[in-house]
C-alpha cells in the first residue's frame, strides 16, 4: 500500500488533475498507479505528462527510451517501474527477453542502444558527472548533440519516477517483476 493516498477513481483525484488523468485513461485504456498517485499535485502530474510527452516528440526510439527505462529502475532499485517497463518494454516495444534482460544489466543487444542505455547508467552512477570519455562514446555510436539531452532528459524523467515509486511504495499494477540478485 503506498505511503500517500492514490485516488482510486479519477473522481477522487484533485479536480485540475482530472483531465489529465482522463486522457491517460482515453490512451492506453486504463490509469497506472503512478499517475493516479502523482495526480495528488496537479502540478507534478502536469510535469510528469508534459515531459513525457514532450520527450515522445524527441528523435530517441521508442525502444530505446525504454531500455533507458529498465536500466534506470534496476540501477535505482525501482520495482514499480521495472515492472511497468518489463510489460511496456515487451508489449509496445517489442524487446524480447534477452533484450530486456541485458537493459537491465545497464547494456543492450543493439550496438547503439547499447551506447545510450551505457550513458544512462554511467550518469545515473555518477550522478551526472560523467566523463568525457563517457559523452565520446555515446557520440561515437552515432548519437548526436540532442540526442544526449533526450538522454540526460529520460534519465531526469526516469529518476523522477524511480524516486516517486520508492519514497511512496506506489502499489504495483503491473506482473511483478523482481530486482537481478546483487
Amino acid at each position: 500500500m503506498s505511503r500517500i493516498a492514490t485516488p482510486a477513481r479519477i473522481e477522487d483525484a484533485p479536480e485540475a488533475s482530472r483531465p489529465v488523468l482522463e486522457a491517460i485513461q482515453k490512451q492506453i485504456g486504463s490509469v497506472p498507479n503512478i499517475f493516479r498517485l502523482v495526480s495528488n499535485s496537479p502540478a507534478a502530474l502536469n510535469g510528469l505528462t508534459g515531459l513525457q510527452a514532450a520527450l515522445g516528440k524527441g528523435t530517441l526510439a521508442p525502444a530505446t527510451r525504454e531500455r533507458i527505462a529498465l536500466a534506470m529502475a534496476e540501477v535505482n532499485g525501482c520495482d514499480y517501474c521495472l515492472s511497468a517497463h518489463t510489460y511496456t518494454g515487451s508489449k509496445l516495444a517489442k524487446l524480447d527477453d534477452h533484450e530486456i534482460l541485458a537493459n537491465r544489466q545497464g547494456t543492450s543487444l543493439d550496438a547503439k542502444a547499447a551506447a545510450a542505455v551505457e550513458f544512462s547508467r554511467a550518469l545515473t552512477l555518477s550522478r551526472g558527472a560523467v566523463t568525457v570519455a563517457a559523452i565520446e562514446k555515446v557520440r561515437a555510436a552515432g548519437y548526436g548533440d540532442a540526442e544526449i539531452l533526450e538522454i540526460i532528459a529520460h534519465v531526469a524523467l526516469n529518476t523522477f519516477t524511480n524516486y516517486v515509486n520508492e519514497a511512496l511504495g506506489t502499489e504495483i499494477d503491473f506482473p511483478r517483476i523482481s530486482p537481478l540478485a546483487a
